[in-house]
């Protein structure tokens, strides 16, 4: 794919959703990242339903570390895989008031030091919350930047590396919301809505079925 085919994706992309931001509710850093933790493998709305019970009780470090593993698992346990999940915001909880003053951190290296962090929830946090030009690939992503050409990659980092480099610069901070929600709204795993997409004259992909 070329770089003008790329841009006016984007164009278009932000022109449907020009403030693009994640699905999962929450109101501080801190509330983020605890978010993105429990989504491992579940879904934004899962989650959602398990932190509204959750944060009017408990939103800060030290609130959830007091809950203990068993309180938090009677909040979370709607949420898939969710004893090692409980397990891991506490002790990243604890981390936080030990090492970080209860402040999530900015930088890479302290958030993938927090357990249940890996990188790409990383690169959610650092850029949903501090606005750093970094690209958090997940499924829809993956298949995103594959199907239409945009960043085909073997792996998830190689598709992070190429979404980096072939992004028109403009857009590079929106553009991890903007691929996660074409991905889950339009460009579905089983059966792309290609006849309702906005970007199909310009994608790679040659689907053998259609809407149409």
């Amino acid at each position: 794919m070329n770089a003008a085919k790329r841009l006016e994706i984007f164009r278009r992309l932000r022109e449907d959703n020009p403030d693009p931001t994640t699905e999962l509710a929450y109101n501080s850093t801190f509330e983020l990242l605890i978010a993105v933790i429990l989504s491992a493998q579940a879904t934004d709305v899962g989650v959602n339903r398990a932190t509204a019970r959750l944060y009017p009780v408990a939103n800060t470090p030290e609130a959830i570390y007091a809950l203990g593993y068993e309180g938090l698992c009677e909040y979370i346990k709607t949420i898939g895989l969710y004893p090692s999940k409980a397990k891991n915001v506490i002790e990243t909880c604890r981390l936080l008031i030990e090492r970080h003053n209860s402040q999530v951190p900015n930088l890479r290296e302290e958030l993938e030091a927090l357990p249940g962090v890996g990188r790409k929830t990383a690169n959610v946090v650092l850029n949903t919350a501090f606005r750093q030009p970094v690209m958090a690939v997940d499924t829809h992503i993956f298949r995103v930047s594959n199907r239409t050409g945009i960043a085909p990659g073997k792996t998830v980092l190689e598709v992070e590396q190429k979404l980096l480099k072939f992004v028109p610069r403009d857009y590079l901070l929106d553009a991890h919301h903007w691929l996660i929600l074409h991905g889950r709204y339009v460009c579905q795993a089983r059966k792309p809505r290609c006849g309702s997409c906005r970007i199909e004259d310009l994608c790679e992909f040659k689907s053998k079925t259609s809407d149409d």
